[in-house]
């Protein structure tokens, strides 16, 4: 019987057509280089910040102590530094040196700082045994009465108080085996600030929250909030401790013989005044045959009264429109001249110095600081300013400023770390895998130690711990890689 029910018609023979071929997926982007530099980065950071932290929190301790030794000087030592009445004239500055003498026979005068101020003392200085090395013996004379105000240990202008917390910041009283401290804070702390910077500001282009750059988030907890401190103390306290860290590495002593070298390849060393009053070569320049003018083994008594005698020194400063403070320093020899020099170390700096012949009271030679190479100018400036000296009260306090961020820098990373430190022996953190050198291309791997093997050349408190972290790196990613092969 039929049906109306109709059969369903079969495909043809040949199948359904074709579709479109598939589209093969697009190759991955290639990583940028900054992508790639991130993560070895992120653990030179991590892991100079916790070797080297402890090094740079002494270093801001005890630079945090040094920022008050201005005030604490003129209070420990303010008896030496002041008269206890202004006079109505001062005594000639051979009769104050005279006077010193007559308390003070002993050794050789090797500097003179007259009085820069009506409450001033003048300072003569000695070159003496019985002193640490470097160190010398000031005396203090009132220069209205010629009353000797005492004798203390001094290193160049700063006194006792001073120079033992700058001690205590420098090699931690421990002589040259301690710089070796200070150094090494020094060396890493430029790297350690530009490599947190360079994360920070990436972090937070990446999350495109520039409002948080500079701004902590009070709301976040645990590390969050502790990252949201750390990263902004940091790019606001940048400069400053970048100027800190280039400041005391030109005083260091390697880094710092490095530093010396490359400024006199330059030409950008300080010039002095030629002293020779003889000199063998014509052609002689200021500072090609002149003598060391620095502190040394001092004058006889003889020759501070000979010729024009410290007098006729001074008034031929005066006539040169040198101005206090002032530091004269007697000749080396017979064939030497005097040395006059500003010693004005804020700002603006005084540091014209003149030569002058002690037969005769004539200035010789001259140098002023704004014939000084720009390079040697901004070196004074930058150490001045790292000594708390260049702006006064305001350089201390940004001094301070700096001491106490990096002080909380360094806290907030070692807390940080703590709070995401491995939960088993041996787990570096999946957050802090090693092997990132391996993962460079090889001509950025070979240029990152050709520029590593250089640094080590001129800063090697950097560049040895640096050799040795990528060596250490090298070698965990390698223990990584044995054990993920393990069945």
């Amino acid at each position: 019987m039929p049906t109306n029910a109709s059969t369903p018609s079969r495909p043809p023979a040949d199948g359904p057509p074709p579709g479109p071929a598939p589209v093969a997926d697009p190759p991955p982007a290639r990583p940028s280089t900054w992508s790639l530099l991130q993560p070895l980065l992120l653990r030179l950071h991590f892991y100079a910040g916790v070797l080297v932290g402890p090094f740079l929190l002494v270093a801001a301790t005890t630079g945090l102590l040094y920022t008050t030794t201005p005030q604490l000087q003129q209070v420990v030592h303010g008896h030496e530094l002041t008269v206890d009445a202004v006079g109505p004239r001062t005594f000639a500055l051979d009769e104050q040196v005279a006077a010193a003498r007559a308390a003070h026979p002993e050794g050789r005068v090797s500097e003179i700082r007259p009085a820069a101020t009506p409450t001033g003392t003048t300072r003569v200085v000695l070159t003496v045994d019985d002193v640490p090395e470097g160190k010398a013996r000031t005396v203090f004379v009132d220069p209205y009465t010629l009353e000797v105000r005492g004798a203390l240990t001094t290193y160049g202008e700063w006194l006792p108080v001073r120079w033992t917390l700058d001690d205590l910041h420098r090699n931690l009283l421990l002589g040259e085996p301690g710089r070796l401290y200070s150094e090494l804070a020094a060396s890493w702390l430029w790297v350690v600030v530009l490599g947190g910077v360079a994360l920070w500001v990436t972090r937070t282009a990446r999350r495109r929250r520039w409002s948080r750059l500079l701004v902590p988030e009070t709301s976040a907890r645990g590390r969050r909030r502790l990252l949201s401190w750390h990263g902004p103390v940091g790019l606001v306290a940048a400069l400053g401790l970048l100027v800190l860290s280039a400041t005391g590495l030109t005083w260091s002593t390697y880094a710092g013989a490095s530093i010396g070298d490359l400024r006199t390849a330059l030409g950008w060393t300080t010039v002095s005044v030629d002293t020779a009053l003889e000199p063998a070569d014509a052609s002689a320049d200021h500072g090609g045959g002149g003598h060391d003018h620095g502190p040394g083994a001092g004058a006889d008594d003889a020759q501070l009264t000979a010729g024009a005698g410290l007098n006729g020194v001074l008034a031929a400063a005066r006539g040169e429109g040198l101005r206090d403070p002032l530091r004269l320093a007697p000749p080396a020899d017979e064939h030497s001249a005097w040395v006059v020099a500003e010693a004005q170390r804020s700002w603006p700096t005084q540091a014209d110095q003149i030569a002058v012949d002690g037969a005769t009271g004539a200035v010789v030679d001259r140098v002023d600081f704004a014939d000084q190479p720009l390079a040697a100018q901004l070196t004074r400036w930058g150490i001045d300013a790292h000594m708390g000296l260049l702006f006064g009260v305001v350089n201390q306090l940004v001094l301070a400023a700096l001491a106490i961020a990096l002080i909380a820098l360094v806290l907030l990373g070692y807390r940080m770390w703590w709070l995401r430190r491995p939960t088993r022996a041996g787990a570096p953190g999946a957050w802090l895998p090693p092997g990132a050198l391996r993962r460079l291309p090889v001509p950025l791997t070979v240029l990152l130690l050709a520029v590593t093997a250089l640094v080590g050349w001129y800063v090697p408190l950097l560049g040895i711990p640096l050799i040795a972290f990528l060596a250490v790196d090298v070698a965990l990613a390698a223990r990584a890689r044995r054990h993920a092969r393990r069945p």
